[in-house]
């Protein structure tokens, strides 16, 4: 199994390989779409889901001030006191008080570095956020040989694609002059009983007229 795995996961940063089988809009769907197929007992290793046109979100979470950002840092420098307290307690007799002491030095370390840190910002940045790297489009690919099992399966849940668009036939290769791939038509014969056109002459030439008829001898 762990050998399988290995030779899945390529070990450089490579595109995926596979044929277009499903296509949604959120990764909860294409999750749901790989978990179908699991329950399907489809082989889902040959499965990926890939990502496209990524997009780094950031939501803002809410604003900052004084007293929140102390607090804040208060409550971060209090856990690593926590932890600090722990250990420091199994190796002292007054365990109680050193658990206690080490919250509050802790707490108050964090309070103090929190405050310098968002007064050195100006207020250039007086809130929150949480950052993500969000897809538009979540694409389920899957091994040709499998694909087409694949995508009968994922005909209950819906997204299911016919594949990626097609490629133009090899072997074909497009004329450089467009105007070669489309040549002037030749000539075309008069057919019988239409009347007959004089053809048409540039401009500046005169056509050669008929030749004088013979001088007739006197009688």
């Amino acid at each position: 199994m762990s050998m399988n795995k290995a030779s899945r996961v390529p070990t450089a940063p490579t595109l995926p390989q596979g044929e277009l089988v499903a296509s949604y809009s959120t990764y909860l769907e294409a999750q749901r779409a790989v978990d179908h197929l699991a329950d399907k007992q489809f082989a889902v290793q040959l499965v990926t889901i890939v990502g496209t046109d990524l997009r780094m979100v950031e939501r803002v979470t809410g604003r900052l001030s004084y007293p929140r950002v102390a607090l804040a840092g208060f409550a971060s420098g209090a856990w690593f006191g926590l932890f600090v307290g722990l250990l420091l307690s199994l190796f002292s007799e007054e365990g109680s008080s050193t658990f206690v002491a080490a919250i509050l030095i802790g707490g108050g370390f964090g309070l103090l570095f929190s405050v310098i840190t968002y007064s050195l910002t100006g207020g250039k940045r007086d809130f929150t956020s949480s950052s993500q790297i969000v897809a538009s489009q979540y694409a389920v690919l899957c091994a040709a040989e499998q694909a087409h099992k694949a995508r009968n399966l994922l005909q209950e849940i819906g997204g299911v694609q016919s594949g990626w668009p097609a490629r133009p036939a090899t072997g074909v290769t497009p004329p450089s002059d467009p105007s070669a791939a489309y040549p002037a038509p030749g000539p075309q014969q008069p057919a019988s009983g239409s009347p007959t056109v004089p053809p048409v002459t540039s401009p500046g030439v005169t056509p050669p007229s008929a030749p004088p008829a013979p001088p007739t001898e006197p009688r």
